[in-house]
């Protein structure tokens, strides 16, 4: 595996695969790697004979109060971890090379509606910073295939509509979520938990599945689901953003008739900010 920190190596490497015929598959991340992106490495090899992983903290998508100085940063670990999967490219540039005049001085992607609703309320200016940086990996590897996991749903419908409304030549996969045996969502924060928190943690998977039986027959009201959802979370300790039923297409409040949703949840648990959702298709409705 080659480890590059430059963006014109990066590319030279690439251009020579694709001229031999070959396909190039990618996943992005912050690294401190787990077991979740190794899900998303095997599903990308699916799909390329070339695969490269970027390993980034991109402070664009960082608020003011939030952990980008402490976020874990483990490369060595990481290269180690890629290697073993059968990378073939790790790219870890730093802030300069990406943002060579800041990243307060940036050209920046915005995706509008998906992009200010669940999470990006409650951390203003995250996504733009997340379709930006996507949008210039996408451009300096210029994969055939991205594979994102599906943890963070609304991450990846931002991603996907970027792509769509840029008309960037690739193809978006999601990778389903990787659990730990509890149910708890596998996450680089999750690290934050101390021994109390992470044995409260996985009552948001099991109010999650809750959510979704007590949806599917359609006899329940979503907004009873919401309420009683939440309470449950407030109760066990959680402090909640949001516990929510909707359209899995464009995460609008769903109609009547509407059959394929998602349930996601944002709820903090001490340091940690977790978050999850389960996608299911409503029974009853045309």
């Amino acid at each position: 595996m080659e480890i590059l920190t430059g963006i014109a190596e990066v590319r030279e490497r690439v251009a020579h695969w694709r001229r031999g015929g070959e396909q190039v598959a990618f996943v992005p991340t912050m690294g401190n790697l787990h077991s979740g992106h190794i899900s998303l490495i095997d599903l990308a090899r699916q799909h390329g004979q070339r695969f490269v992983a970027s390993i980034f903290v991109n402070p664009m998508q960082f608020g003011p109060n939030e952990d980008f100085n402490h976020y874990p940063r483990t490369p060595e670990r990481d290269a180690g971890m890629l290697e073993q999967a059968g990378c073939d490219l790790m790219f870890l540039p730093d802030v300069g090379e990406m943002y060579p005049e800041g990243a307060g001085r940036a050209t920046r992607v915005e995706v509008p509606g998906l992009s200010e609703i669940l999470c990006g309320a409650f951390r203003p200016g995250h996504f733009e910073g997340v379709a930006t940086v996507v949008a210039k990996l996408f451009n300096i590897v210029q994969p055939d295939v991205a594979v994102f996991g599906e943890k963070d749903y609304q991450q990846l419908a931002v991603i996907r509509r970027m792509a769509r409304d840029l008309c960037l030549p690739l193809r978006v996969v999601g990778a389903p979520t990787v659990r730990e045996a509890d149910g708890l969502a596998m996450s680089s924060r999750n690290q934050y938990l101390d021994a109390a928190e992470r044995a409260v943690a996985p009552a948001i998977h099991a109010e999650l599945q809750r959510a979704v039986v007590a949806a599917v027959g359609g006899r329940v009201p979503l907004e009873v689901i919401e309420s009683e959802a939440a309470a449950s979370l407030a109760r066990a300790g959680f402090s909640l953003d949001y516990f929510t039923l909707r359209r899995a297409s464009d995460l609008e409040p769903p109609a009547a008739g509407d059959r394929d949703l998602v349930v996601l949840v944002a709820a903090r648990l001490g340091r940690a900010r977790l978050i999850d959702n389960l996608r299911f298709s409503r029974a009853g409705s045309a």
